[in-house]
């Protein structure tokens, strides 16, 4: 029996090494496929989209809008264009082409510049105001259940866009118990647990009112709050992507916040563009984003069933974003949003 033993230990060495002498031998093959001259010579085309995809990425004000809004809808979803790095890695590696990795560094580069600091939490505590907006999709089919659902995420101040006519007595009715004071113009509305004094309607030039604005006297000072839902974009087959409406309401409502006069400023509401289009400028050169200082990840809004883009915004001028977030789906096309200020 010991004999046996040790014939068997014998066996499972000589398995074991050379099993070690074939990976030893796979590895060398492999690295002598890396060290011929042509890893520089291969995989040029890749090298060339990765190199493009970065100049795009780096320089995406300088794209055209005057074909079909393309600048704008290249950086309505321009985070996603970061997916296009690690598919080129890989193409990269099976193609052993060292001219396309050293090429990828480029767009893997400016992707980080632009969004690395959204990869992290840079939620904080200390806020003294809570802001909420939704556009709660005039074809909501509950619209009570929606009103219970925002209000229980604690908002002092909460915006809602898209008001259908007929259903702003059940939102009325839904946050009576959380919100004392409250003003509707057109299709959006402002509710607030502190007083709110002359709402007025803001014209953004679009023949019937979609924004807002009141004073709310916070406990912390008064604050001019906005809400606002910009003109809906398209993308059609013959025109593209049809926003010159939505800007044209961009720029109005830019105007508008450019007059306020008191010294903190809250933006709430759904913009139809991210922070990152040229075209929503007049807005976002004013005003900071609460997800981009306060935020944890990109903090995507719509749509709600699988979120591509976060165009519902909290813009803020005078005070500090403390966090940032989404809040769960409500039956509108778009998820909630929500933030914490300190002023």
């Amino acid at each position: 029996m010991p004999q046996a033993h040790m014939e068997e230990t014998d066996h499972e060495g000589a398995v074991g090494e050379r099993t070690s002498t074939s990976a030893r031998a796979r590895a060398r093959r492999l690295l002598d496929r890396w060290r011929d001259g042509g890893i520089w010579r291969r995989g040029l085309i890749l090298a060339a989209l990765a190199v493009i995809l970065g100049l795009l990425m780096a320089f995406h004000a300088s794209l055209p809008n005057d074909i079909g809004n393309l600048g704008s809808l290249f950086e309505t979803f321009l985070p996603w264009f970061g997916l296009a790095v690690p598919v080129l890695l890989v193409l990269a590696l099976v193609r052993r082409s060292a001219t396309a990795l050293i090429a990828l560094l480029l767009p893997a580069t400016v992707w980080l510049n632009l969004f690395g600091g959204l990869l992290g939490d840079q939620t904080g505590k200390g806020g003294n105001l809570t802001v909420a907006t939704h556009n709660v999709d005039a074809d909501n089919p509950d619209p009570a259940t929606t009103a219970k659902d925002v209000a229980a995420a604690g908002a002092d101040i909460l915006a809602l866009e898209e008001l259908k006519t007929s259903a702003v007595p059940t939102y009325e009715k839904a946050l009576a118990s959380t919100y004392k004071y409250h003003s509707v113009k057109g299709t959006v509305g402002l509710w607030s647990k502190y007083p709110i004094s002359g709402a007025q309607t803001v014209d953004i030039k679009m023949g019937w009112s979609r924004a807002m604005r009141a004073t709310v006297a916070t406990p912390h000072g008064k604050v001019g709050v906005y809400v606002a839902h910009l003109a809906s974009v398209r993308v059609k087959f013959k025109a593209g992507f049809t926003a010159n409406q939505r800007d044209a309401s961009g720029a109005a409502l830019g105007r508008a916040i450019r007059s306020e006069t008191e010294q903190k400023v809250i933006l709430l509401g759904d913009l139809n563009g991210t922070v990152n289009d040229r075209s929503l400028a007049p807005v976002t050169s004013q005003l900071r984003s609460a997800q981009g200082a306060a935020g944890s990840g990109f903090g995507f809004s719509w749509p709600a069933s699988f979120p591509m883009a976060r165009i519902d915004q909290i813009l803020v001028k005078g005070m500090d974003p403390v966090s940032s977030w989404t809040l769960p789906e409500t039956g509108s096309d778009h998820l909630p949003v929500a933030a914490s200020v300190k002023i």
